[in-house]
């Protein structure tokens, strides 16, 4: 590996939670679980919500529920693989991430469906033995 790859962690968010906060929340933990794995394999884990989020609080949105939501979840998401190396799609039914796939595979970027299948993953089992 020459270079870290920037990998955008695509899965459930909203989907299935009926806006419920502490739901939205927990799928949010399962999309940062993996990124400690991403890092320590040496490349930069990336997560949509952890840029939309914020640009919605700056904006005085209220919320996902809010109006300005959509101008800012998905097309966040969509800035991003501008930027990133590779997806990592998490399972789970996401129409979201769903879109994030289809994207990166109109941009010929690689889409894995487990960690195991990203560059340098194997290494670092070999390593450590995990």
């Amino acid at each position: 590996m020459t270079k870290p790859l920037m990998i955008l962690i695509a899965g459930p968010y909203r989907s299935g939670t009926g806006d419920d906060p502490g739901l939205m929340a927990a799928n949010l933990a399962r999309l940062e679980e993996a990124a400690w794995p991403i890092f320590r394999a040496g490349h930069v884990p990336m997560i949509g919500e952890w840029v939309a989020l914020p640009v919605l609080r700056g904006a005085g949105a209220t919320g996902v529920t809010d109006p300005l939501a959509q101008q800012v979840m998905y097309p966040a998401a969509h800035r991003l693989l501008q930027h990133c190396d590779a997806v990592l799609r998490l399972p789970g039914a996401s129409s979201g991430a769903d879109q994030d796939v289809a994207i990166a595979r109109e941009r010929g970027i690689p889409v894995y469906t487990d960690l195991a299948e990203i560059p340098g993953m194997e290494s670092l089992t070999e390593r450590t033995g995990v």
